[in-house]
């Protein structure tokens, strides 16, 4: 994490690029691109996590190959060599996603700006409009390897209990009391996953600090230090967790990219309702 102070001393300085990854989901009612372009950070682009996707698959914010993803991130003027630093407009929401794919896809030096756009408008720092026009670059990008996990893999996780799986969505989803906001999608929980939404490991749009983070994982029936893989609703939150769990050191820690859209879309999956039970 870069503090509003230690961006702007290193941005005037050239030595980083900076990417608003802000998103938000349709309830919010807020059009990510059209407040970038109104007031971003001075050098920042808009990483749109709409749209460096998979195109073949119908399921929202599914990585891209490495190759679309290189085009995608070469064309906002990124380097897998940059020093990079990712922030959103809510404080810590959507940034930890575009941070975790960065991050898989072989970016060497990535950080989140502790507290997001609001914590650097509340230090009184300056903002510029319009869309951004970056110079591309090449992003060498890798095979993102075992950091990401698919349906089938998930669904052998499930069946052996092998890995913790932290699940980032609100308690009401996880535990069924919630629909689910996309049709067609059921509710509930995976069996033996562990209600840690999202919310819990920050406040006021900040990470939490070590001791206040291992009580939330402690409290939610997870070993933080132990392997853990994360999910949510559609993949973006639960990059939330592995952000915090890598803050605590644990740098191993998976994601079901298809998260419960996928898993809860599916008629022979297995689904638990009810609070969560510590383990």
């Amino acid at each position: 994490m870069l503090s509003p102070q230690e961006l702007a001393a290193a941005s005037s300085a050239g030595k980083l690029r900076i990417v608003d990854a802000s998103w938000y989901m349709p309830a919010q009612d807020r059009d990510a691109r059209a407040e970038f372009e109104a007031a971003h950070i001075p050098g920042a682009v808009f990483f749109d996590q709409d749209a460096v996707v998979d195109p073949q698959s119908s399921l929202p914010h599914t990585l891209p190959s490495p190759s679309v993803f290189s085009k995608a991130a070469g064309a906002l003027g990124l380097s897998s060599d940059d020093r990079i630093v990712v922030y959103d407009g809510i404080g810590l929401f959507s940034a930890a996603r575009v941070w975790w794919m960065l991050r898989v896809f072989g970016a060497r030096d990535v950080l989140v700006l502790d507290g997001g756009l609001p914590a650097w408008l509340a230090a009184g720092l300056p903002t510029e409009s319009g869309p951004a026009q970056p110079q591309p670059a090449h992003f060498e990008a890798r095979e993102p390897g075992d950091a990401v996990v698919g349906l089938e893999a998930m669904r052998r996780i499930v069946e052996s209990g092998s890995l913790q799986i932290a699940d980032a969505r609100p308690a009401e989803r996880f535990s069924g009391s919630a629909p689910e906001p996309r049709a067609g999608v059921r509710s509930g929980h995976m069996p033996g996953a562990s209600s840690l939404p999202f919310s819990e490991v920050q406040a006021d749009g900040r990470l939490k600090d070590e001791a206040a983070l291992r009580a939330a994982f402690r409290d939610a029936g997870i070993d933080p230090d132990a392997p853990v893989v994360t999910t949510c609703g559609s993949g973006v939150t639960a990059a939330v967790i592995n952000l915090a769990l890598e803050s605590l050191g644990n740098r191993g820690a998976k994601l079901y990219d298809g998260s419960w859209t996928e898993w809860g879309s599916h008629s022979d999956t297995p689904v638990e309702t009810g609070p969560a039970v510590t383990r």
